[in-house]
């Protein structure tokens, strides 16, 4: 289940879902207009954010090495600890991962 469609249950839970990528504020709207997001989406085109969370890194493709985010999520709690974080993960392994950690 994806995020977007989880976005009810998980609000009766108190979870606010936030998204956030290196793209800028225009691209992001376009990419939320097509796929009807239902959450914020943070732009971090310096990738301040993603190199304090540790998740702006050098990956191998192919024969190349570029820099780029890892796919990444964080359960945060409403004082800002980080509850829980599954670093290259699925989108669609990122919801039953959370309701693990939330409902026990």
């Amino acid at each position: 289940m994806s995020l977007r469609d989880a976005g009810e249950h998980l609000a009766k839970l108190n979870v606010a879902i936030l998204g956030i990528s290196s793209d800028k504020p225009e691209t992001q709207k376009k990419f939320d207009t097509k796929n009807a997001l239902g959450f914020s989406l943070l732009s971090d085109p310096d990738h301040k954010v993603a190199k304090q969370y540790g998740v702006w890194n050098q990956e191998d493709n192919f024969l190349k090495k570029l820099l780029g985010v890892t796919r990444s999520s964080f359960l945060i709690n409403e004082t800002g600890k980080i509850l829980a974080v599954w670093y290259k993960i699925s989108p669609l392994d990122t919801v039953p991962e959370a309701l693990k950690m939330l409902e026990g």
